[in-house]
């Protein structure tokens, strides 16, 4: 990678043109990178978006406030519970909702639920971009244990429409807890001891992510890049923590950093960052409190809260996921916008970054970071 202050200048005469995407198994979604390279090295790149369009923001501007809970979740298939979260946190700042500690115990539960499925999907997603297909396969399969759980908690296995503006749809079963719980304990002692063994002791994995798709600290700061791929750089910025939002400021977790901000540094975060949610989960159900779920706002379709404007942020599996939301007193919201934690990597990353990395390692510098073209392609 060159850093932001540098560049590598070649001839164009020399270099070939190449297309990753805007179909790739190394990004979830379609999005492409038109670069030059020679040799096998990148000399200049430029993000080729657009394919994912769908024009959430306006498509929101257009709709009630309660049905925009059933669209924001597609705006990222990876973590749509994040969106759901978020919205409804810039719907009660405004309206200076206050929602019960239960709810917030809950959302909490369900965002780590999230987390760590966007955790096992990206290891998984790695794997898959350097050929070890059999990790990749089995992270699907863990992954797949949880969504089984949302289905059961919401009814829906990948988008929930269950944080809602108040709190959540409805409260959850002792018993589901129980099987949470259970999930939790085989996948710590037994899943992720064999994920150690099958990839994170595999030096082939070794050897494709040590010092493969480096992040420095100043180029990340400069880009506004947070999540693990900050954290890999060595500093500890975590919005659950600078900014406690649901009941994160009632339970007790560590935040794991790196040094060697590099793709194997980061898979190591995500994999550390797994038994941090398993931490909280279950701290987060010895504690939950009892009382209502939810508060009642009402006919759904008349919501309305004051003119105002708020900007509220939580924090995603891949870092910092933010909306600006504005409301003029109407029934539909003035405007909504989304910054997704993909922006800064995805866009104006790829022609600072991209140049000095060998082709083959293309995908892993677009997995190991985090890109997910929905967030920005909204």
């Amino acid at each position: 990678m060159k850093n932001l202050n540098g560049g590598i200048t070649m001839d164009k005469s020399k270099m070939t043109e190449m297309f990753f995407g805007p179909n790739h198994p190394g990004v979830p979604g379609n999005y492409g990178i038109n670069y030059y390279y020679e040799g096998d090295t990148v000399v200049s790149a430029e993000p080729n978006a657009g394919h994912l369009h769908r024009g959430f923001e306006k498509l929101m501007e257009e709709r009630e406030w309660i049905k925009n809970t059933a669209l924001v979740c597609r705006i990222c298939v990876m973590e749509p519970d994040i969106n759901e979260m978020v919205y409804a946190m810039g719907y009660e700042a405004i309206g200076e909702i206050e929602v019960p500690k239960r709810a917030q115990y809950i959302r909490s539960i369900i965002l780590e639920m999230a987390r760590i499925q966007a955790h096992i999907f990206s290891i998984g997603g790695n794997c898959g971009a350097i050929g070890l297909y059999t990790a990749m396969h089995w992270g699907v399969l863990a992954r797949d244990y949880i969504l089984d759980l949302f289905e059961e908690i919401t009814g829906g296995r990948v988008y929930h429409i269950y944080i809602r503006p108040g709190g959540v749809r409805h409260d959850i079963e002792t018993s589901t807890f129980q099987k949470l719980l259970d999930l939790l304990d085989d996948l710590e002692k037994n899943r992720m001891p064999e994920f150690q063994k099958l990839i994170f002791e595999n030096p082939t994995a070794q050897k494709r992510w040590k010092n493969t798709a480096v992040l420095n600290q100043d180029d990340a700061l400069r880009l506004g890049v947070t999540g693990p791929a900050l954290r890999a750089t060595g500093l500890d910025h975590d919005v659950r923590r600078l900014m406690p939002y649901g009941a994160y400021d009632e339970v007790d977790f560590e935040i794991p950093t790196g040094e060697k901000a590099d793709a194997w540094t980061r898979m190591k975060l995500k994999r550390d960052e797994i038994f941090q949610s398993i931490k909280i989960i279950r701290q987060l159900i010895r504690n939950i409190p009892d009382g209502p779920v939810s508060v009642n706002l009402g006919n759904a379709l008349k919501y309305r809260i004051p003119e105002g404007e708020a900007y509220v942020k939580v924090e995603s599996a891949r870092g910092e996921y933010g909306y600006y939301m504005v409301s003029d007193g109407g029934l539909k919201p003035y405007r909504v916008h989304v910054r997704g934690t993909s922006t800064p990597l995805g866009l104006y990353g790829v022609e600072a970054l991209l140049p000095g990395t060998r082709i083959e390692d293309v995908p892993v510098w677009a997995h190991s970071l985090g890109i997910c073209p929905p967030e920005f392609d909204r």
